[in-house]
């Protein structure tokens, strides 16, 4: 019989879900009621994400994960396929200058989210029938090969925010597989000529760098979004403004309900806000790291370990943007930020890791 799952890991992941609906509440009824005459708005669209990502995660929890394994190709190809429709025009739509998103009606779908699952699916099922043979190079060439082709796709788009996300899961992953060191310094150096390149090919991602540098060279352009995101995390003290009393999400911060929700939460619930936020990041990774650990199959180990690492390097990488640490990349903060895809997603990866937990060894 199987045990039980992990209700500590469930119970945490609740609280994030209602946390993060209270706060796209807050940081979106002024905008969402000038653009919509409509408070909720976003609200409502983000309460029915929540309830169809807990549906599905609970689903998931409770599979054979043995399909999940049968089908991870499918798995795989389907997501690229559908990260090939997105550039089409006439299927994929553009927003923010990224067309990154499949519309079906009144809501849409980012493809890109899918992958990144997709990839860690598809990691742990390579890893666990080859993780004794990553010490050779030419199979920790295979797995960069197929990652560099995912990651091209998507910044074809562009979306280097979630393509950075998908990169660095996968090279956790594969360093906690047993591969060389010397392969990550080879790694490395290919990577920073790689990530020049990017810089260089792209006039707004230079200005992202410089503003990051000095975003005060250009306050109205480039480097108003990090500055406006400093105006709400620096004066908020101890406790912040209260619940709902954010000056910046008044049109000076742009779309403070998506990637930025973190400066809102840090302006109206203070220093202890953004602590109580990072504690419940704190007890998901911890408890996904100790399945990973304690579970009695590779396949699953490896699996928990890229599902964890996926969720950990997205808040680090948007905690970091939105406090100034990190040029803006433009990605959400999972389980907080508005956006159907990320968290619907987001739920789902959490669904397999409760469903891994159920074999963890006491």
């Amino acid at each position: 019989m199987r045990k039980k799952m992990d209700y500590i890991l469930l119970i945490d992941i609740i609280m994030l879900v209602i946390f993060g609906l209270l706060m796209v509440f807050s940081a979106s009824n002024v905008v969402a009621n000038y653009k919509y005459n409509d408070a909720f708005y976003y609200f409502k669209r983000q309460l029915i994400f929540g309830f169809v990502g807990i549906f599905l995660m609970y689903v998931i929890s409770r599979i054979d994960l043995k399909k999940i394994y049968k089908l991870t190709f499918i798995i795989f190809f389907v997501s690229i396929l559908l990260l090939a429709l997105v550039l089409i025009p006439g299927i994929g739509s553009v927003r923010g200058g990224a067309r990154s998103w499949i519309g079906f009606g009144i809501f849409s779908i980012q493809p890109a989210e899918f992958a990144k699952i997709a990839c860690v699916l598809f990691l742990a099922r390579f890893l666990s029938n080859n993780y004794q043979e990553m010490t050779k190079f030419r199979y920790f060439l295979f797995l960069l090969m197929i990652v560099g082709v995912i990651f091209g796709i998507i910044m074809l788009q562009p979306d280097f925010g979630t393509g950075l996300v998908l990169v660095l899961t996968c090279i956790a992953l594969i360093f906690l597989s047993g591969a060389k060191m010397k392969f990550f310094i080879f790694l490395g150096i290919v990577g920073v000529a790689l990530f020049i390149g990017l810089i260089i090919s792209a006039p707004y991602r230079l200005e992202r760098i410089f503003s990051f540098i000095d975003p005060w060279q250009d306050p109205l352009g480039s480097g108003f979004q990090g500055i406006q995101s400093l105006f709400a995390v620096a004066p908020s003290g101890i406790f912040g403004f209260g619940y709902n009393n954010s000056i910046q999400k008044h049109f000076f911060l742009p779309e403070p309900q998506n990637d930025f929700i973190f400066a809102i939460i840090t302006e109206e619930l203070g220093l202890f806000g953004g602590i109580f936020l990072l504690s419940l990041y704190f007890i998901l990774f911890i408890r996904g790291f100790r399945i990973s650990i304690r579970v009695n199959n590779i396949y699953k180990a490896f699996l928990a370990r890229g599902i964890t690492c996926m969720i950990l390097i997205q808040v680090i990488i948007n905690i970091c943007v939105v406090i100034g640490l990190l040029p803006i990349t433009g990605i959400t903060l999972p389980f907080i930020s508005y956006g159907g895809s990320s968290l619907v997603m987001t739920l789902m990866s959490v669904g397999i890791l409760l469903n891994i937990s159920r074999d963890q060894l006491y």
